[in-house]
């Protein structure tokens, strides 16, 4: 246990999380890109993931008798799927679906969607308790806060729902 008093040994363990935050972060986005099929991208982070990996991964395997790299390398490990999240929420990619169910203010919540410039298909259905709306909205994702936002203002009651869509082709979305 020598060793802990070692600069050289912290920086090493250092190296090797930051090496591991960075791998985790590009595999957590990659993904992101697998489900939307982005190709190219996904070759290209497939690429530099592996190679911060093998690089991450001989420097633990080269030095098994310090502790300090192999906790560097399961706290990079865990702290780089958080870094990958929080860079995925921010990059914000991709289309939701949208579905809001309102038992009486479908038709407004309908409008002022629309007069914001979000393209909605309204539905007439049938809850528990009778008639209900339900409006399904086709949206970036950086955009749902605001349209949460617009419903919410029209029917503090509303029920909404979002789930991750891939276009397919044509239809009405918003630039």
């Amino acid at each position: 246990m020598a060793y802990l008093s070692e600069p050289h040994a912290w920086l090493f363990a250092l190296m090797i999380f930051a090496l591991r935050v960075v791998d985790m972060s590009l595999d957590t986005i990659r993904v992101l890109f697998v489900v939307r099929g982005k190709k190219l991208i996904v070759w290209v982070l497939g690429f530099f993931q592996s190679l911060v990996f093998v690089v991450a991964i001989s420097s633990v395997l080269t030095q098994l008798n310090n502790i300090l790299n192999v906790i560097g390398y399961a706290t990079g490990f865990a702290t780089g799927n958080l870094v990958g999240m929080l860079i995925e929420q921010r990059l914000a990619i991709g289309h939701i679906l949208i579905t809001i169910i309102s038992s009486s203010r479908g038709s407004y919540i309908a409008e002022q969607l629309r007069s914001n410039g979000y393209a909605v298909t309204e539905i007439a259905g049938r809850g528990r308790d009778g008639t209900v709306f339900e409006l399904h909205a086709s949206v970036l994702r950086r955009d749902v806060p605001q349209v949460e936002t617009i419903v919410l203002e029209a029917d503090p009651q509303a029920f909404i729902t979002a789930e991750d869509v891939r276009p397919v082709r044509r239809g009405f979305w918003r630039a």
